[in-house]
């Protein structure tokens, strides 16, 4: 069984920065594509970042462009996404997510690609 678990998320002012850390067990994390999403309260859960099995592919939402950046450490079983100047409407329950596949370069962007998900972690930016 594959379990994904985030932490990291908190209050923070605006134009600070978090990083939020999700460790995978169950299987080989390095066969897996990840991808962080987001769901702020009465909205769709949103894509954020995503990065290839190897790490040497990331792609970014617009919001995230240029402020987040998505890593991994296949040795910790570990990805992060770290986020600098953030902003209220950054304000979210953020996820990890999991996809087994075969091609090392893959990213994704949808949430109907994933196959795991982790519980979420709150991030809320004040201003």
């Amino acid at each position: 069984q594959v379990q994904l678990v985030e932490s990291g998320g908190g209050l923070v002012q605006a134009g600070g920065s978090l990083r939020l850390s999700c460790v995978v067990s169950g299987r080989t994390f390095s066969s897996y594509v990840m991808g962080w999403f987001r769901q702020a309260p009465g909205k769709e859960r949103e894509f954020v970042a995503t990065i290839s099995r190897s790490g040497s592919r990331t792609y970014y939402a617009n919001s995230a462009k240029g402020r987040f950046t998505i890593s991994r450490d296949n040795a910790k079983n570990s990805v992060y996404l770290e986020m600098n100047s953030l902003k209220p409407e950054d304000t979210a329950v953020y996820y990890c997510a999991a996809d087994g596949v075969l091609n090392t370069l893959v990213v994704r962007t949808t949430r109907n690609e994933y196959d795991y998900w982790g519980q979420g972690t709150q991030v809320t930016v004040s201003s």
